[in-house]
């Protein structure tokens, strides 16, 4: 393989380690409720740090927008507001089914969605190659581990013993929940796929290819924002928990750091893709995704979540990771 092929590796697995441990802030919160530290993550994650990035890498980006067709600011955000809805629901999932399951569930439904989709739409010849079927091997491999991981999920959930989880019956919403955020949770990664025209108007500016994804995702990330804002405000003025924000440290502090984890993968990965050539937001997604499920899943291990869980579960567990892994590495033969 290619230095820029092991550069692009390298970088997703960065971008995985910190995504995957974007949430475990959360955990520590004193004050806060879920939608007080949702709202802040959510301004500096989809607000903040994009346009701040967008800034430091790219000579002139308001130049970039302005000269740019409505279609080609309209798909990207129109991408992004549907994954915002996702995000909201990720919290919500994260929130009943523990960082382990969570992950498993969403993360990996978007890596095969968010894999196949820009692969079929962009480079539909390879389907019928050797390549190809390595991808779909991949992918099959990775549902047996996301179905092997969500079964430990549930033999865990039944045993009433794990810890950090909402119990009850609340794992049957949150599956749902997991479910359809999965779905669309791959529409951030549609966002910079089909937002290359406004990562072409950065290249016309100097830009390198891996720096020019930081022009998509201001507009891409923005379209994600609505449905953040919208949610975090109602559940703040619905419970009343508008006056947490008088007490900010250190809740304000977790905040942040999830933003900054969050949106330092997303920056890191929009570079990865550009290394890893013309798969880069196809196969190159599929390979963050499940290296992100790997990394929740150790957090979730380390923080207690499968505490008193029981041989059999976490037997299961670490088999799913292994069918995990080894989708990393079939993907990682499609870059040969």
């Amino acid at each position: 393989m290619s230095v820029d092929i092991w550069i692009g590796f390298t970088l997703i697995l960065l971008a995985a380690v910190a995504v995957g441990n974007c949430m475990l802030p959360m955990k520590y919160t004193r004050v806060w409720k879920w939608e007080n530290t949702w709202l802040v993550f959510s301004l500096v994650s989809l607000v903040a740090i994009p346009w701040a990035m967008a800034a430091a890498a790219i000579p002139d980006p308001a130049a970039i927008y302005a000269q740019a067709s409505g279609r080609d600011l309209a798909v990207p955000f129109l991408f992004g507001a549907g994954w915002g809805v996702a995000q909201v629901l990720f919290g919500l999932s994260i929130v009943r089914l523990g960082m382990a399951l969570g992950y498993a569930i969403i993360i990996g439904l978007g890596a095969m969605l968010g894999t196949l989709v820009p692969l079929v739409a962009q480079r539909p010849e390879i389907l019928g190659t050797g390549k190809g079927a390595l991808i779909f091997t991949a992918i099959a491999v990775m549902i047996a581990g996301i179905a092997i991981c969500s079964w430990a999920g549930r033999q865990r959930e039944k045993s009433g013993r794990s810890a950090g989880v909402v119990p009850g019956g609340s794992y049957r919403a949150g599956v749902l929940l997991a479910v359809v955020c999965g779905v669309m949770a791959p529409m951030v990664n549609f966002s910079l796929a089909f937002g290359q025209g406004l990562a072409d108007g950065a290249m016309r500016q100097g830009v390198s290819a891996a720096n020019a994804s930081y022009a998509v995702w201001p507009v891409g990330l923005a379209g994600g924002l609505v449905a953040n804002l919208v949610y975090s405000v109602y559940l703040l003025t619905r419970n009343g928990t508008w006056g947490h924000f008088r007490r900010l440290r250190p809740d304000v502090f977790l905040a942040v750091l999830m933003g900054c984890l969050w949106m330092g993968s997303v920056g890191i990965y929009g570079m990865a893709a550009g290394f890893l050539g013309a798969l880069g937001t196809s196969v190159g997604w599929g390979i963050y995704q499940i290296l992100m499920i790997l990394a929740a899943n150790l957090s979730g291990l380390l923080t207690g979540e499968w505490k008193g869980a029981g041989g059999r579960p976490l037997g299961a567990l670490w088999t799913g990771l292994g069918l995990l892994a080894g989708a990393v590495v079939l993907m990682a033969l499609v870059n040969r």
